[in-house]
């Protein structure tokens, strides 16, 4: 990944410093995995086609994000994708909720997580 554009954006005063963001997307994606796998492995099948699907879309927008923002330059494509992926991943949250209480509430930090990034590109968006 080239961060030789990126450095060079106007950011807002509470723009994380780079290093921050690998550690905090390794738990994200240890928290998702576990969730998943919970999920997964929970007995109740009523709901289940619906998480199912949410997560994968959900999955497909978080990959999607970075090329969008980092490969293709595109604050505002970035911004839809990242609109989209809070959509599905509360409803992610909903459906593995209803499955296992534990899978949806594990995803909770990832949904914070995501708003404050969020909220980080509609800024970039703004001073660029």
């Amino acid at each position: 990944m080239d961060l030789t554009w990126y450095n060079t954006l106007n950011k807002p005063a509470f723009n994380p410093p780079p290093e921050i963001f690998a550690p905090v997307w390794a738990v994200m994606y240890t928290l998702i995995f576990i969730s998943f796998v919970i999920f997964l492995n929970s007995r109740k099948t009523e709901n289940k086609t619906a998480g199912f699907i949410a997560f994968i879309i959900q999955i497909l927008l978080n990959f999607s994000w970075s090329p969008a923002f980092f490969l293709l330059h595109s604050l505002e494509l970035s911004f839809v994708i990242i609109i989209l992926l809070l959509i599905s991943i509360v409803l992610t949250i909903i459906f593995f909720y209803k499955v296992s209480k534990p899978a949806g509430i594990i995803l909770l930090p990832y949904l914070i997580w995501t708003g404050f990034a969020a909220y980080l590109n509609y800024s970039l968006m703004l001073l660029n």
